[in-house]
């Protein structure tokens, strides 16, 4: 794998560990749903500008119907994720999610009839220990109320993974951007009443912060999607981590956010756990 495809990886991890920070701020000053819907129209927004600039072919029927397929799925996935970082350090949430790829091997074999070995297992035990010595301090009540947060944390990597599960069987088939398109207007399209609902008045700093945050969603699917198309995903596996150093920059700087020492322990041993497995 050359470095410029590391850095690609790397970059694309930057861009979407900022997409989130950008929405937790925004999540202090609008309703949830809310500012989950306006985190999809602006996503879809871009993407539109990109199919028109990059002119993908049409979408088969197949396709069509696997992208329709991940709409709600998507919408689960990055509600619960987005819940969990509005009441969690940014940090603590993307640890949590990292459980995704064990999740994934052990779906990939109760759905797809794929080897389920011991590793998978072992990534398990190491997946649970790593959760639990996160989590301890919150279950003793050491640290003020957060259960939902890790409860939609948790949700939200076991639906990544289903998500993944059913990208398999279109991303080799599909350009990038028409799945992109897919997962970004779908998702909007489905909170515009919910949103409609609970919407508030916004200036136009929030509609900037909100268009940055799609900026960033789609460029870092993008960059994240190229890299992966050019090397074997177990080899940028570990770039996935980086996520970590991000979340615990941004969290600082941005809300004053100083995760717990349990945080980084338990992330050691969820990400030896998610290694192993995309080493097999």
């Amino acid at each position: 794998m050359s470095l410029s495809i590391a850095l690609r990886a790397a970059l694309g991890i930057a861009l979407l560990t900022g997409m989130d920070a950008v929405i937790k701020g925004q999540m202090h000053h609008h309703p949830f749903v809310l500012a989950l819907f306006m985190r999809f129209l602006m996503g879809g927004l871009c993407a539109l500008i990109v199919l028109v600039i990059v002119r993908p072919g049409r979408p088969t029927r197949a396709s069509l119907i696997g992208n329709l397929a991940r709409i709600p799925l998507v919408v689960l996935t990055a509600g619960s994720f987005f819940y969990s970082i509005s009441v969690l350090p940014l940090a603590e949430a993307l640890t949590l999610s990292f459980l995704a790829p064990v999740f994934v091997a052990l779906l990939g074999g109760l759905l797809l009839k794929e080897r389920i070995d011991r590793q998978v297992l072992q990534a398990l035990a190491f997946g649970i220990a790593g959760m639990l010595v996160m989590v301890w301090p919150r279950l003793q009540g050491h640290v003020s109320g957060a259960s939902l947060g890790v409860a939609a944390a948790l949700f939200s990597a076991v639906s990544y993974a289903f998500n993944l599960i059913l990208l398999r069987s279109i991303a080799t088939r599909e350009h990038p951007t028409v799945i992109v398109a897919f997962q970004n207007i779908g998702p909007a399209l489905c909170l515009a009443v919910p949103a409609a609902s609970v919407f508030v008045p916004m200036g136009l700093s929030d509609l900037a912060a909100y268009l940055f945050a799609g900026v960033l969603g789609v460029a870092g699917h993008l960059t994240l999607t190229s890299a992966y198309a050019k090397a074997a995903a177990a080899r940028l596996a570990a770039i996935e981590y980086t996520a970590l150093v991000w979340a615990s920059l941004l969290g600082f700087f941005f809300f004053g956010e100083v995760p717990l020492y349990t945080t980084y322990a338990g992330a050691l041993l969820i990400v030896a756990g998610a290694f192993a497995v995309s080493r097999r």
